[in-house]
């Protein structure tokens, strides 16, 4: 892999290649942007009784690991499922570099202020579709620039929107 892919990276190619790029280029987001903060709250304060929470592993942090009898699962915590897609597939790329690592595991996406759980498995299909969202972030983040920024209604909600928009008068990025 020529390019250092990260599930951040996977997360943020769902949404906006141009956070992508910016995030690749160590270009951080606003880290005092409240949505930012409450996710690293809820994911800290939620499944208090789960015993392994945030384990950092080389271009991966893991919200929950949990074993189920002789499976692991893995966990991703979001405060809501309104980006679900990009968190499945975060879900799954950390699954096939656990599986590069010789460890199987399931995923889990949990949504607690929803008080729901969706089932994330890794077959052939979704590693299909991981390996082209992978393809993209490497296309992309070679670029000399970032992509121009579009309008999407992410805007309004992106730690980044100040400085895609910074120029533009008022509160409405999206």
């Amino acid at each position: 892999m020529s390019t250092y892919i990260t599930g951040t990276l996977i997360w943020y190619a769902m949404i906006c290649p141009r956070e992508v790029w910016l995030m690749a280029h160590e270009i951080e987001p606003d880290e005092g942007d409240t949505r930012l903060e409450w996710g690293r709250f809820l994911s800290e304060i939620s499944y208090p009784r789960s015993r392994r929470r945030q384990i950092a592993l080389p271009g991966m942090k893991l919200d929950l690991i949990e074993c189920h009898g002789p499976k692991a699962v893995v966990a991703e915590v979001k405060s809501s499922s309104r980006f679900v897609e990009a968190a499945r597939i975060q879900v799954l790329f950390y699954l096939w570099r656990l599986r590069e690592m010789g460890v199987e595991a399931e995923g889990e996406l949990r949504f607690p202020e929803e008080r729901r759980r969706l089932a994330v498995r890794l077959d052939a299909k979704s590693l299909r579709a991981l390996r082209e969202v992978m393809a993209r972030i490497e296309a992309l983040v070679v670029q000399p620039l970032p992509p121009p920024p579009q309008r999407t209604h992410y805007c309004r909600v992106c730690a980044y929107r100040e400085f895609c928009w910074s120029d533009e008068p008022g509160d409405d990025y999206g």
